[in-house]
């Protein structure tokens, strides 16, 4: 339950507000999961007044704005055009009209399409307080503890690479059950990820080539069983899922 609401007017101030233990106080974009009902007294620090929701390039740089809304990537001209595909995958019209980049990434599971794109694009967010840029793997590892009084303030990927996804679920209106996303740059580096189990999508592959895809696929969800899949089932779909993205972006490529 929200009990404070705060709307600062500048980064710094919203550091400040974050900074308190008491009580709990966390950035508000969106406010798709925040605004949900709970037991705990939360207080939230609104970032509509920090300026944080542009989407620009600078250079062979996507730069996306914390809280910018996943309906703002989807129209930007700039957006892949396989980036803008996973974010109508990721959340319906009236979703993406309020949820923020930063915020998808950060609540985050297994099954999402635009997590497990962006971090086969390797992006890296920008965090305050601090001058340097943390990778979207890291981040995925350390929430919720190592963002705890810490403001993404821009998330930012490549412009320069070609990236595919693939997916298999229950519906099309269904998150994926298996799904891989690959993403090749001009040198010829090439991240390979898998999603539709756990707790965030898997980087398995980051390499000078592809070589190894298969058994990087294999040892990753070589116990990705659930109640939606057994293991051997992700496990072949998965390859399937990922060397069709591979071909794609190859074929692109080429």
């Amino acid at each position: 339950m929200i009990k404070e609401y705060h709307r600062p007017d500048s980064v710094q101030a919203a550091l400040e507000l974050l900074s308190r233990s008491t009580p709990p106080t966390f950035p508000l974009a969106g406010g798709t999961i925040l605004t949900q009902p709970g037991k705990d007294e939360i207080a939230v620090v609104d970032l509509q007044s920090l300026g944080l929701d542009a989407i620009q390039m600078k250079g062979n740089t996507l730069e996306l704005g914390a809280a910018a809304t996943l309906q703002q990537l989807l129209d930007a001209v700039e957006s892949p055009l396989t980036l803008r595909r996973v974010v109508q995958l990721e959340a319906t019209y009236n979703l993406r009209q309020v949820a923020s980049v930063a915020g998808t990434l950060v609540a985050c599971d297994g099954r999402s399409p635009f997590a497990a794109v962006m971090l086969a694009m390797d992006a890296r967010l920008a965090i305050q307080p601090g001058d340097g840029h943390v990778d979207l793997g890291e981040m995925l590892l350390q929430r919720p503890a190592g963002l705890r009084g810490k403001l993404i303030t821009t998330v930012a990927i490549p412009s320069n690479v070609r990236v595919a996804y693939h997916g298999v679920s229950r519906t099309p209106a269904d998150r994926p059950i298996v799904c891989a996303a690959v993403a090749l740059w001009p040198s010829g580096r090439t991240r390979v990820t898998l999603g539709g189990y756990g707790p965030a999508p898997l980087m398995v592959l980051d390499g000078p080539e592809a070589s190894g895809l298969e058994a990087a696929v294999k040892n990753a969800y070589a116990s990705a069983g659930d109640a939606w899949a057994s293991a051997q089932y992700r496990q072949e779909t998965a390859l399937t899922l990922a060397q069709r993205a591979l071909a794609d972006v190859q074929r692109s490529d080429g």
